[in-house]
């Protein structure tokens, strides 16, 4: 690990910590905002980010209309702080976001929004993947599936 990678992984760690969740979708405004105010950080030279989209899945023969997410808060933001501080301490970022939506998210709209930077595009690859996959894993959020016929069931995470 080089002398920069631990003084990033000291910086952010000693940060407050970021709230993960927004109420309903996350709007594709707020996603170009934050990309637009990484252009005058210098020292990054690549960006990955993932984007979590609510699917029309057909189940059963009825078509989902929208997800509605509820979690734990308390320990589903202590969750996202652990996975945080393990892909700082894994990857050499120099910024990490993430976002997940509470409440009603209708198909088509974003749910999920991971955005990583590193001076290296390896680094921000491998680490947007290790987060999305961990955030699936290992967060308890709860998807109640909307369907067209005012039916609903919870949702299970396949990949």
């Amino acid at each position: 690990m080089d002398e920069n990678h631990r003084k990033n992984t000291k910086s952010m760690s000693e940060k407050k910590r970021h709230k993960v969740f927004v109420n309903g979708p996350i709007r594709p405004d707020y996603i170009a905002e934050s990309i637009a105010k990484h252009s005058g950080k210098t020292n990054i030279g690549a960006h990955d980010i993932f984007l979590g989209q609510v699917r029309d899945d057909i189940i059963n023969g009825k078509t989902v209309q929208a997800i509605e997410y509820s979690a734990y808060e308390e320990m589903a933001e202590e969750k996202f702080h652990e996975i945080r501080e393990k892909a700082f301490s894994r990857f050499n970022l120099v910024c990490m976001h993430i976002y997940h939506s509470l409440g009603t998210v209708k198909t088509g709209e974003i749910s999920l929004f991971v955005f990583v930077s590193s001076q290296h595009r390896t680094a921000a690859f491998d680490a947007c993947r290790f987060l999305v996959e961990e955030i699936k894993a290992n967060v308890p959020i709860f998807g109640k599936e909307l369907f067209d016929d005012e039916t609903h069931s919870w949702k299970v995470n396949k990949e």
